[in-house]
């Protein structure tokens, strides 16, 4: 019963405008009429009712249910569906004819009706859907006196649709527009005004009593955004922003979601965009298995794998809590997808096989490593042990198992290393470079630099530091990082991935470094508060093993432009084969007797650019460790 009242309730509105459209093409045609014989003084009216009113109604009729129009809301005409009725009209002005052909052989059928009467008729179909979301829309902007009033900075696209949407949703009211574009000043936008530029935000919001700022300027560089912002900040209103349409795209906002300015918003480089075609046509109904899943890169790394085509996705993470947290997060945004989970150590080779038995992976992503630069400074044992010994592990058991490609998740710190997250890293660079055959496993290292909101990055501390109301501790004012956001870090990842090359260096053009004291600053503001004033900034001095500006080239790998504009290619340098086995064969004695000044000698000897800013141990510096030159060969 109440399903069948539901339905009741649809038709009757239904059946109301296909009676509105029937009665606007009957006044179509006999107005018509009477305006063709208006300019005949002696010729016979036209009859209110004839079987030829009939045709035409039930030609016009079906092709007017035919072409979709009543799966529309009035509420919500637009353009589109002006379209939908003249394309209804046309059609339907040849139903007519051929109808009335055949009937009386269009006796009597003025041609001049004929012509006018698709024009006519859009008009008379389509102004009354306008005029009703018309009146919708100044309603419901003005029901509820107690709608925030919004000023919209941008008076493009992006704010004539973020309009739209606040009126539908009824609870802000926009009082004016701001653009830096002098034609549009005076003029208005649906009905509400340009009001003067951008920058004059600060003296415009108090005389409209304005109580929020929008920014929808969604396509404004780094260097823009933060005048923008500055210009906000001098109001002292809060202000959000529209997504960008990346962020759309990937699902990361939904369209017409507001969303504060994020510290990737005001940063000196343009997110770099992937070629999605080549990657899902690399990765589409592949089965992969990803290290570290569970971690930050490492857990939007098997979301972005799952989004563009993954059919399985294996994860081994030895943490419980992210295997369990990523496991979930996959069953409930991909259900299509089959995922993995094993929980363990990847440098165990037992659980790599039990992984790689469980999944049959055509790739292999290793993400898992330690990364904190201080910390590992004084724990040398668990970097190599993680980050050197534990892919010489991954990537041997993926060899056996005759995996297709396997992917080592580097760092822009490998690069003239001095400190141990970078000189492990490069030795797992070598180690990935030793193995690479042309008739087994591809190997691919990827490197960038830092990454926005990773676990354990500045951004999260800065934010935490900001939130307990400072100091916030920046380590020189003079120190600079590249940057990228976390699912950009993943893009090229699956990007280099796709590129096809055998054992290659990749790594991304980032662009212009980042102050770390302008990203404090900048984020100081977006929380509302002024740096010095309200949040002190407190200069520490670079920690152990910290350089005051990374490199992202070697000066011996020659880089190339890649399929990809933004991402280059290294040749990878030479090394001496035997050299890296013989040196990851007395790692592993060392590390079973947590011997660090071996550990250090190894890594000198074997990473010879590795030049510690503080030696690790205490007798590091006195320690060489020699190693056969037993089989060498050059890679």
């Amino acid at each position: 019963m109440k399903r069948w009242k539901d339905r009741a309730a649809v038709a009757m509105p239904r059946a109301a405008i296909v009676g509105h459209d029937l009665f606007m093409v009957w006044l179509c045609w006999i107005g018509l009429h009477q305006f063709r014989l208006s300019m005949q003084p002696f010729a016979e009216p036209v009859p209110w009712w004839s079987v030829e009113f009939a045709l035409i109604l039930a030609a016009q009729g079906l092709v007017l249910w035919r072409v979709g129009l009543y799966r529309g809301v009035w509420r919500f005409a637009s353009m589109p569906d002006l379209v939908n009725i003249l394309k209804a009209s046309l059609f339907g002005l040849f139903a007519i004819v051929l109808a009335l052909f055949l009937y009386n052989r269009l006796d009597q059928v003025p041609r001049t009706v004929l012509v006018l009467y698709p024009v006519v008729l859009t008009a008379l179909l389509g102004m009354p859907r306008l005029l009703y979301r018309s009146w919708k829309d100044y309603s419901l902007s003005r029901t509820d006196h107690t709608a925030v009033r919004v000023l919209i900075l941008g008076a493009g696209q992006a704010g004539e649709a973020l309009l739209r949407d606040l009126r539908r949703a009824g609870a802000y009211q926009v009082v004016g527009f701001l653009d830096d574009a002098a034609k549009l000043h005076g003029s208005h936008l649906q009905g509400v005004p340009v009001l003067g530029r951008v920058k004059d935000v600060a003296r415009i919001a108090p005389e409209t009593a304005a109580r929020l700022l929008i920014i929808a300027m969604p396509s404004l560089d780094a260097a823009a955004m933060r005048h923008v912002v500055a210009a906000c900040e001098e109001t002292g209103l809060p202000f959000r922003t529209v997504p960008r349409l990346d962020d759309l795209l990937e699902g990361r906002s939904l369209p017409g979601e507001l969303k504060e300015v994020a510290i990737e918003d005001l940063l000196g480089r343009q997110p770099v965009t992937p070629d999605w075609k080549s990657i899902r046509g690399w990765l589409g109904g592949r089965s992969v298995l990803v290290t570290g899943g569970g971690g930050s890169i490492g857990s939007e790394l098997c979301r972005q794998c799952a989004r563009h085509g993954a059919r399985q996705i294996a994860v081994v993470e030895m943490d419980e809590l992210a295997l369990s947290t990523i496991e979930a997060q996959m069953r409930r945004d991909f259900p299509q997808i089959q995922c993995v989970p094993v929980l363990g150590d990847c440098g165990d080779p037992a659980v790599i096989r039990h992984a790689l038995a469980l999944s049959s992976p055509e790739a292999v992503f290793h993400a898992a490593a330690y990364k904190q630069v201080p910390v590992l400074e004084g724990q040398m044992r668990e970097a190599v042990r993680n980050n050197v010994l534990a892919t010489e592990t991954v990537a041997s058991e993926t060899q056996a198992a005759g995996v297709a490609t396997f992917v080592l998740i580097s760092t822009d710190k490998a690069v003239d290393p001095v400190n141990v997250l970078g000189a492990t890293k490069r030795l797992a660079e070598m180690v990935c470079q030793v193995k690479s055959d042309p008739q087994s496993t591809r190997f691919v290292t990827v490197r960038f630099g830092n990454v926005l909101d990773s676990a354990g990055s500045v951004v999260p501390l800065f934010r935490e530091q900001i939130r307990s109301g400072g100091p916030v501790t920046v380590t020189d004012p003079e120190v600079t990082r590249y940057f990228m956001t976390i699912p950009e870090s993943c893009q090229l990842i699956l990007q280099a991935a796709a590129i096809g090359s055998r054992h290659a260096i990749y790594t991304l053009d980032m662009g212009e470094p980042v102050s770390i004291r302008l990203l404090a600053e900048q984020m100081i503001r977006l929380a509302g508060k002024h740096p010095e004033r309200d949040v002190a900034i407190v200069y520490t001095g670079l920690r152990p093993g910290e350089k005051l500006h990374e490199t992202l080239f070697h000066a011996e790998e020659r880089y190339r432009p890649t399929a990809h504009p933004k991402i280059l290619q290294a040749e990878a340098r030479e090394i001496v084969t035997a050299q890296v086995l013989d040196a990851t064969a007395a790692l592993r004695e060392a590390i079973a007797t947590y011997d660090l000044d071996t550990m250090a000698g190894v890594l000198r000897e074997t990473v010879p650019e590795f030049l510690p800013q503080q030696d690790p141990g205490e007798q590091a510096a006195a320690t060489v460790v020699s190693f056969p030159a037993r089989h060498a060969r050059r890679t």
